[in-house]
């Protein structure tokens, strides 16, 4: 840390010039806005307003066309003139019709949507204000864009356009959280997340490729957390928030402080999150499929299977949740800023609730099937230069350094043997991002990228009645995963009305492991993989005019193969267990995208996208065979060999529709609905549902705004998935699904009517609050293995100052 700071003192010189303070404001309420987004490409300059609605514009002088935009509020267009004649003050009209606003994840660097060809959704920090996400992966489900499949509370695994788990990139104020054991079962990192600390967050969908290499197949979800903020005055700037929250469906026990304190060059924010859910009590009317009335609990020597006194609570399904974030801000001018930033979450254990579901004899399977605490910590160093040379404008440098740990525990029923296996990661990575106009309409970015992940990976097995321990089997080999990279994006300006886009990557990804075969007898030893991928992008938008949208893009997108992919000892699904393919190679997806938008006056805004998405060389889970055997005995089962292998061809395919309308006297309606269909090749040949293309789903709703109050009635939706839709994986999981008249596994449709209510009391204090699921539906998002919450009532308590 030391070093950073003589680096940054090294390179500081005081500002020259005056400060340009601009403050926007609310027109209806006249208090500041902060997060409006500034931005100009000529001089290419992007800015922030603050707590207290301002921003320094000095580098925007000269500029001819200012887009100041935030969601909620209608796009204005400004002169560096016109906002000095109007001595620095700006009134922002409440409006959602807004075909323009300001996006980081197209191209890693701010610009508008509406030079953007890909589709890409912003999730407004009012919006999750007004919802109160209890996880990172609920903020993503109210977008009503992105499906969420859950297997246990503690979780959350994204779903979109027909992908999920190791085929959708995350990343963390720009930093791939994406690791080399990333799976492509459910997976639920995403909880990591603080969604109190999350400041925006953007979902790109289809091929991120380009921009950030391996797995952004089916989309990226770029999160920015909060971000210190510098003072524009003498006296240093102040802000923060506290907030405590309940729920009635899971007990839950919520609390939040952050605290911003910010100079002129030095700035400085903390952030501490809480979270406490008992089990999840889950609806009164639906399937009795679902209801699972017992659980098994260990008495003295001896598991015991416990009659539950309400069968409507999901036990074991309670956990809990801490979450810290430091970030430190050195700005010493206008041309560096550095920030450092600390991540760190941690879980309790918690039960996997799908597996405790799992029954052999008439009994549950399991004693015990546990996450134990899933650890996150992230190291972030970003530093930015505005150059204006030769090579680039804006120069962004990002260093990271994070630390995975996640293990499982689990003991079978009335036996003594509980098995644990562990693994930890360390994942290091290095990227510097580069932005050069090269003249009045062309753009070009360009950037390298290093990423390297180690993977160490242990199995103990204790017998629980003698205390005895010993090494076991570990669910990965020891591995090393790294991979380069360079790409180039270039976007021209053909006229005011037409913009093209065009970008290449080449990604080089290397894979080495070493197998202990003292637990399977695996014919191998090792395994390496040293391969290239070349992918790219092209796209165009052609805005006739200011209320039409036409894009239209074409993509490819790759994904090594991983650790888990090459490496996993595994029990698939009941009778089957997965083995290692040292014999992998990448899956390669090509994808086509056609989007209009209309805005029609101020009342009515339509958007509708198609999308094609033909994934090759997929892999998929199929039979296989270890050593010339088609089953071994795993665990004590004869069990069927399978293994991850390049087997298939899937097609996806489907529509994003959404829907805005200004209904007057303070009401709106909106409504977004996506339809997606995918199949994917078997080894017979024929073909099968893909595992992840959610059946139809969305939302509508209903808002009122009036002054500091807040409402919304509104409806969430999905589907039905019948036996003969489901994925042919997928039909035997009677523990998730429930059964029909023939007592065949389906997935049923359901939907929940919702209320929220948010007011603001004082400048300082305000309150939210809601129903969901007013009908008390009890039902199961599509794959999940936990059914959703009953009737829920929340209230929240909100301090800002």
């Amino acid at each position: 840390m030391k070093i950073i700071l003589m680096l940054c003192l090294f390179l500081g010189f005081a500002l020259a010039g005056s400060a340009q303070i601009l403050t926007i404001k609310d027109r209806e309420t006249n208090q500041p806005v902060e997060i409006v987004n500034l931005i100009s490409e000529n001089p290419r300059a992007y800015a922030i307003t603050n707590a207290e609605g301002q921003a320094d514009i000095s580098e925007f002088k000269g500029a001819a066309h200012i887009h100041i935009t935030r969601l909620g509020y209608k796009a204005v267009v400004k002169s560096f003139a016109e906002i000095e004649n109007s001595s620095f003050i700006i009134q922002l009209e409440p409006s959602v019709l807004n075909l323009d606003e300001v996006v980081f994840s197209a191209t890693r660097w701010r610009q508008s949507s509406g030079n953007t060809p890909s589709k890409v959704a912003t999730i407004s920090p009012r919006e999750v204000a007004l919802q109160n996400p209890q996880t990172a992966a609920d903020l993503l489900g109210i977008s009503g864009k992105v499906f969420i499949q859950k297997s246990q509370q503690g979780g959350g695994s994204p779903m979109i356009r027909g992908f999920a788990t190791n085929r959708l990139l995350y990343t963390i104020d720009g930093v791939r959280m994406n690791t080399a054991i990333f799976r492509s079962g459910n997976i639920q990192n995403v909880i990591s997340l603080d969604p109190f600390a999350i400041a925006n967050t953007e979902v790109l969908f289809g091929p991120g490729s380009v921009m950030y290499g391996s797995d952004a197949i089916g989309g990226v979800m770029s999160f920015q957390t909060l971000s210190p903020q510098l003072s524009l005055k003498d006296n240093p700037l102040i802000a923060g928030t506290v907030v405590t929250r309940y729920s009635s469906a899971n007990n839950e026990r919520t609390a939040h402080f952050d605290i911003n304190v910010g100079w002129k060059k030095w700035a400085f924010v903390s952030s501490i999150s809480s979270f406490d859910y008992d089990h999840l009590r889950q609806g009164s009317h639906g399937p009795d499929d679902y209801l699972k009335p017992v659980y098994v609990q260990r008495i003295g020597s001896m598991d015991r299977i416990i009659t539950q006194d309400d069968p409507l609570l999901q036990v074991p399904s309670a956990y809990s949740q801490i979450n810290i974030m430091q970030k430190v801000r050195f700005k010493p001018n206008e041309k560096w800023d550095f920030v450092y930033g600390f991540h760190f979450s941690e879980t309790s254990p918690y039960g996997r609730y799908d597996r405790h579901n799992r029954l052999r004899n008439g009994q549950p399977r399991y004693a015990e099937w546990n996450y134990g605490p899933q650890k996150w910590m992230m190291n972030n160093l970003n530093i930015t230069h505005s150059g204006n040379n030769e090579l680039y404008d804006d120069f962004t440098l990002r260093l990271a350094q994070q630390t995975f740990g996640e293990s499982r525990i689990d003991r079978v029923l009335n036996d003594a043997t509980r098995t644990t296996q562990a693994e930890e990661v360390m994942a290091y990575s290095v990227s510097a991002d580069f932005i050069k106009a090269t003249g009045a309409k062309n753009t070009v970015t360009y950037g390298v990228e290093y990423i390297l992940n180690d993977v160490a990976s242990t199995g103990v097995v204790r017998n629980i009645e003698t205390g005895n321990v010993m090494p076991g089997p570990a669910r990965y080999p020891q591995a090393q995963w790294q991979s380069m990279a360079a790409f180039v994006q270039d976007q021209f300006k053909v006229s005011e009305k037409l913009t093209l886009q065009a970008g290449l990557r080449y990604n080089r990804f290397a894979l080495d492991a070493d197998f202990d075969t003292t637990f399977y007898p695996f014919p191998f030893t090792t395994a390496n993989i040293n391969s290239g991928s070349l992918t790219g992008s092209a796209g165009a938008v052609f805005r006739p005019s200011e209320t039409w949208v036409f894009s239209a893009s074409f993509g490819t997108a790759f994904r090594s193969p991983n650790v888990d992919d090459l490496g996993k000892v595994f029990d698939s699904e009941p009778g089957a267990v997965t083995v290692p393919n040292p014999g992998l190679e990448a899956e390669y997806a090509y994808n086509f995208d056609l989007g209009i938008a209309k805005v029609f006056g101020d009342r009515l805004k339509l958007d509708i996208t198609g999308y094609y998405t033909l994934l090759e060389n997929a892999l998929v889970r199929r039979n296989f065979s270890l050593n010339g055997q088609d089953s071994i005995i795993y665990r004590g089962e004869l069990s069927r060999v399978q293994a991850i292998q390049n087997a298939a061809v899937a097609n996806i395919y489907g529509i994003q529709a959404g829907i805005e309308f200004r209904l007057g006297a303070g009401f709106r309606f909106s409504s977004d609905l996506n339809y997606q269909q995918g199949e994917e090749e078997l080894d017979d040949g024929s073909s099968s549902a893909s595992r992840h293309a959610a059946p139809m789903f969305g939302v509508s709703r209903l808002n009122f705004k009036a002054n500091d109050l807040s409402l919304q009635l509104y409806a969430m939706y999905q589907g039905e998935k019948s036996h003969l839709e489901l994925p042919a994986e997928e039909q035997q999981k009677t523990e998730i699904y429930a059964l029909d008249g023939n007592g065949d596994t389906y997935s049923p449709s359901w939907y929940t009517l919702n209320f929220k209510a948010q007011y603001q009391f004082t400048k300082m204090l305000g309150a939210s609050a809601g129903i969901e699921n007013l009908t008390d539906q009890r039902y199961r998002p599509f794959a999940s293995g936990i059914s959703a919450p009953g009737r829920n009532f929340i209230l929240t308590l909100n301090a800002r100052f």
